[in-house]
């Protein structure tokens, strides 16, 4: 495929002058590469209706993550890929590592427990452009959806994001704020994660020293009180590779936010890949005020993440019909065509 070059990146011919600009400033001006909002806002509206898939680009996209990351057998630790006595070492810790011994081993699976490839995805992110989107029905219609950080599923929030889940992410941090690293909140952990049904919950317990062992905590808290969910720990080796590939695209941070860690490992596993709520700007489409997530307008942590940049690469794979990002109200679509 033939590639527009930009320093340390390639911009793909499809996309639009104004993608390759804005990449292009990335790299050439990294201590100022988060674009403004109108900028992309532009970008975003420039777009033609509809969304084609591109079966060919999808397949080359795929390759190249499997060739980095290999998420079919890496995405999370099992017997397989974690032998007993393996030194392992943290992605998000320098120079830091743990000897698997029995007692960690037994809590891996065999092998990764989904069946491969799944089918139709749905990726939802927190973003407040989910917020009077009506788009929970469309969520809902994946094989396998895939939710990020324990987001609240209430009644109120349903029409807009559904409540099917296949697997839920879990930041250790949540487990020290609003359960206190289940030293005294087992019970209410477990009836909160009941709206996940019998799910797979996803933890990066060895990421960083602090997280192993609220994660480990959450492990045992579910096995105790005999829940349907089943708790995965996510491979540093698999977090640490798809960290890499998105660095070599531009994507500079201190750390991937979840939700790319979760689009990049749809990408690999599932055929068809739609993603949600991940808009990270104060206003829509239309210009209107939107709360930072669909259910509070709490900030993020400055310096850590960069957003901007990790959309601008989700809407270059939209561009290229290798991802679907969903942006506009969902029941607005006739079924002939497929909104942003």
């Amino acid at each position: 495929m033939l590639c527009w070059k930009c320093p340390r990146s390639r911009c793909p011919l499809g996309a639009s002058a104004l993608t390759v600009s804005v990449l292009c400033w990335i790299f050439i001006y990294p201590t100022e590469r988060s674009p403004d909002h109108k900028t992309v806002l532009r970008e975003v509206l420039r777009e033609p209706r509809g969304w084609r898939r591109n079966g060919t680009e999808t397949a080359s996209f795929r390759k190249l993550l499997n060739d980095c990351c290999d998420p079919s057998h890496l995405f999370s630790m099992t017997k397989v890929n974690t032998p007993l006595g393996e030194n392992l070492w943290f992605d998000g810790e320098l120079l830091y590592s743990l000897t698997i011994d029995n007692s960690t081993y037994n809590l891996f699976p065999q092998e990764i427990p989904f069946k491969l490839p799944l089918k139709k995805c749905s990726v939802v992110g927190n973003g407040g452009i989910l917020k009077g989107s009506r788009c929970g029905k469309q969520i809902d219609e994946a094989d396998f959806v895939i939710r990020c950080n324990l987001p609240p599923l209430t009644s109120n929030f349903i029409p807009d994001v559904g409540t099917k889940t296949q697997l839920v992410t879990v930041n250790p941090s949540i487990i020290d704020k609003r359960f206190q690293n289940l030293l005294w909140s087992r019970k209410s952990f477990v009836e909160s994660v009941k709206v996940y049904k019998s799910s797979y919950v996803y933890m990066p317990a060895f990421s960083m020293r602090h997280g192993t062992e609220p994660s480990l905590r959450v492990y045992y808290t579910l096995a105790d009180f005999s829940t349907n969910q089943t708790v995965l720990f996510a491979n540093p080796n698999f977090l640490r590779n798809v960290g890499k590939f998105w660095k070599s695209k531009g994507v500079h941070s201190k750390r991937l936010s979840t939700g790319l860690f979760m689009v990049s490992a749809a990408l690999s596993l599932c055929e068809e890949v739609t993603v949600y709520g991940f808009w990270p700007f104060p206003n829509d489409l239309k210009g209107r005020p939107i709360s930072h997530h669909y259910y509070d307008d709490v900030p993020p942590m400055k310096g850590f993440h960069s957003m901007p940049e990790e959309f601008l690469q989700l809407w270059l794979l939209h561009k290229t019909g290798i991802l679907r990002v969903q942006l506009e109200q969902c029941d607005t679509a006739s079924s002939n065509r497929k909104p942003h």
